[in-house]
């Protein structure tokens, strides 16, 4: 598991990196290709869903899930989120974030970067919380208040969830908000993907008429971050060599 989830952070810190205004979406997809080869691993969103991409790559008001595209070109001030999922000698893995293209200042570079640290900080308090024993739910109500506090909003219907021999496993869903009904807590040595979904207007995400992209159901931003991570019952551990809480 450390070396899958080790594998997908740096193919992020690669995309990233590579990743400049002008470049294509395809572009960008067919980089993390090469990376995946060259991390002798495979992409857990093509085998598992047939996506038509090795990583998801989401540009400004999407959410998730758009496909790349030779014709869309990504602009400075971008609002960019690459979302990652690996397969690796059996094992599964995933880690997103979120960036803004280029090294502008100005109001709305300001704004998005604001989203995106804010999102970055929230998924930390969420994680270090993560014990054994812990409500799911109790979890979701930090996110949820957190983001609140600092002027955002949570998209209820994206969650983390489960993953280890596969992209999905229990626990099914790993909510940003607080759901009273949700009784389940943390197992200890579960491994588990957070990635809180940080909006500026939206609560909910839509699919548009491609049967794929995820929007925001009142528009605006959305800023994510996404560790893969092991339950204990003191500080959980990152899987990602180098990632720090």
């Amino acid at each position: 598991m450390r070396r899958a989830a080790t594998a997908v952070a740096g193919f992020l810190k690669e995309m990233r990196a590579y990743a400049r205004p002008g470049m294509t979406t395809l572009e960008l997809n067919l980089f993390a290709r090469k990376c995946f080869k060259w991390g002798g691993a495979r992409s857990a969103s093509i085998l598992t869903y047939g996506f038509p991409g090795w990583p998801c790559i989401s540009v400004n008001k999407e959410i998730a899930h758009r496909v790349r595209s030779d014709k869309r070109a990504l602009q400075i001030d971008d609002l960019v989120n690459i979302d990652l999922s690996a397969e690796l000698d059996g094992y599964w893995a995933d880690k997103g974030g979120s960036f803004v293209l280029g090294k502008r200042e100005n109001v709305k570079v300001a704004e998005r970067k604001r989203s995106v640290k804010t999102s970055r900080r929230i998924q930390r308090q969420a994680i270090s919380r993560i014990r054994g024993g812990l409500r799911i739910a109790e979890l979701g109500r930090l996110i949820e208040c957190e983001a609140w506090k600092s002027g955002y909003r949570v998209i209820r219907n994206r969650a983390g969830n489960g993953v280890g021999r596969s992209l999905h496993e229990e626990p099914n869903d790993v909510d940003n908000f607080y759901d009273r009904y949700n009784t389940e807590r943390f197992k200890k040595h579960a491994v588990v993907a957070v990635e809180p979904f940080i909006a500026t207007r939206s609560t909910l995400a839509c699919t548009l008429d491609d049967g794929r992209t995820l929007v925001g159901n009142r528009g605006g931003l959305v800023a994510q971050h996404k560790h893969t991570i092991v339950v204990t019952d003191q500080e959980p551990i990152i899987l990602a060599a180098g990632n720090r809480i």
